[in-house]
């Protein structure tokens, strides 16, 4: 059997001692591990700069736009504030009482041998009632009866265009003056008529109901 020596035995074991030295390994762990952490801090302040430098672009290009944006902005505020007048404006105008189809009905039912000698005419602020009050003499052999054929035909003109009409007689009385009508002579009455109604809104039809005549007084 061959028999071998090894003349560095000494020097072999001082180089895996120190290889094993706990304290070197410690350091080269630490050293691996701030080379990481350098690494990773790094590539955090590379991605750092890279947002800064799109954050800065982002604004600038920001500042070229915002007076367009802040003008468009007023824009669409005064359009707004425009269009909600127009709106009101718009309401007003659709839900406005137009007296001229009034007259132009009461012109239809005054007949030739009655007339009127004064009107008063108000609408409520909600634009619901409309009140009109008529004064005039009729003149006939029965002049009571010329002053209710214009009332009931009031009820009839005016329910075809509006809702909830009411005519009545406030006061109706005879007069001692005498006329000639046509060569002949009649009497004279005295009404005052109180005409009532709603006028049709939205394109509702009239309510014919309420159109109901009421009693002349006596």
């Amino acid at each position: 059997m061959a028999l071998h020596l090894n003349l560095l035995h000494e020097e072999i074991s001082e180089q895996r001692q120190r290889q094993r030295d706990p304290l070197k390994i410690g350091m080269m762990v630490v050293a691996g591990i701030g080379a990481l952490l350098f690494l990773y801090y790094g590539w955090n302040a590379y991605r750092t700069l890279a947002i800064r430098s799109r954050l800065s672009a982002v604004e600038s290009d920001w500042a070229k736009v915002e007076p367009k944006v802040t003008a468009a902005q007023k824009r669409a505020a005064e359009l707004t504030n425009i269009i909600s007048t127009t709106r009101v404006l718009d309401v007003l105008i659709d839900d406005r009482f137009y007296w001229a189809p009034f007259l132009q009905k009461l012109s239809r039912c005054v007949a030739p041998n009655a007339q009127i000698t004064h009107m008063e005419g108000s609408v409520s602020d909600d634009n619901k009632a409309v009140m009109v009050t008529i004064e005039g003499v009729s003149a006939g052999r029965e002049p009571r009866s010329a002053a209710e054929d214009l009332r009931q035909m009031l009820i009839e003109q005016l329910g075809q265009s509006y809702s909830d009409v009411k005519v009545e007689f406030k006061t109706l009385e005879d007069l001692d003056t005498i006329v000639n009508v046509g060569g002949t002579t009649m009497a004279m009455a005295r009404y005052v008529l109180s005409v009532n109604f709603s006028p049709r809104l939205g394109g509702k039809p009239a309510n014919s109901s309420a159109a109901t005549p009421a009693r002349s007084p006596k």
